[in-house]
């Protein structure tokens, strides 16, 4: 079985190292390497891992400009995990088997974000598809699906990693019918179609005047590599990790504590911050922030 694979982020890694051990990776498709680090460019996970383990990489900024390379390579089964590009129909008629790995249970939460906003619109399960790719974003027939109960400890950072490993287990499983013609998938539902689409920076910011569910699950969302924040005055306090706690009739908005924790009224009863960051800093315990911190005092409004 002769693979291309195509993935991005850490959730595709540990599905590219199974299918490199079990099959023939002939090669590996990843986004360009953008990030930096003291002016170093570092490369994107799968690259990184490619690169580790001495597999032919490309990283086109239009995938349309290697077809033709990939097509020499005449391998039978495309494979993709949170690539992040427009596949063309073009590229995807190069392959007898298009399969992608998609961390939602399909047909809800097709599109670019789909584990955050399981997350963000508080979500008690989601899970793994093993899906055909098809022309349509994320409307291909489902091979196999495997569910997971999300836990209130679980953040995107934590949710990614879950269904990475679930993702690949459930491949590895999966493949060989599909190679074989056994499993030949199942039509989705159009009329259960849902969408979650990437992510936008306005949505990063917390609005105190919500419930504390909502607020918690906004945090979790975007938890750990972005982050939401609480707009104070003219600084956006990152928020990374917070819990609920009980209040009584204080005015949504108010500083209800800065001894020890952060404690800040919401609509319905209050938050505790975990886990905070000021802009230019480190990332630091609630209690560690609330020793020293200048920012918030007893009884101040917020939002």
């Amino acid at each position: 079985m002769r693979i291309v694979f195509m993935g991005t982020p850490n959730f595709a890694v540990p599905i590219l190292e199974a299918l490199n051990t079990n099959y023939e990776i002939v090669g590996v498709v990843s986004q360009p390497s953008r990030a930096k680090k003291r002016g170093v460019i570092i490369d994107t996970p799968v690259a990184e891992y490619a690169k580790n383990n001495n597999l032919l990489l490309f990283q086109p900024e239009k995938i349309s400009t290697i077809i033709e390379e990939l097509k020499d390579l005449n391998a039978e089964v495309l494979v993709t995990a949170a690539y992040g590009q427009y596949l063309p129909s073009k590229l995807l008629n190069l392959f007898k088997f298009k399969i992608n790995v998609h961390g939602s249970l399909l047909p809800k939460h097709r599109g670019g974000a789909p584990i955050q906003r399981a997350i963000l619109n508080g979500d008690i399960k989601t899970g793994v598809t093993i899906m055909e790719m098809a022309k349509k974003l994320d409307a291909g027939k489902i091979y196999s699906m495997r569910e997971y109960d999300i836990l209130p400890t679980d953040n995107s950072t934590i949710l990614f990693n879950k269904l990475s490993i679930i993702g690949r287990d459930l491949l590895l499983e999966t493949i060989e019918d599909i190679y074989s013609g056994k499993n030949q998938g199942i039509a989705q539902d159009e009329t259960l179609a849902s969408y979650s689409p990437n992510l936008l920076p306005e949505e990063e910011k917390i609005d105190i005047h919500s419930k504390t569910k909502d607020i918690i699950n906004r945090i979790h969302a975007f938890s750990m590599d972005i982050g939401s924040y609480l707009e104070i005055g003219s600084v956006k306090l990152k928020i990374y990790e917070a819990h609920e706690v009980k209040s009584n009739d204080e005015p949504c908005g108010m500083v209800l504590s800065t001894k020890k924790e952060i404690v800040i009224k919401t609509l319905d009863s209050a938050i505790s911050l975990d886990l905070v960051q000021l802009p230019g800093k480190k990332i630091m315990s609630g209690r560690d922030f609330s020793n020293g911190q200048k920012l918030l005092i007893n009884g101040q409004i917020i939002g």
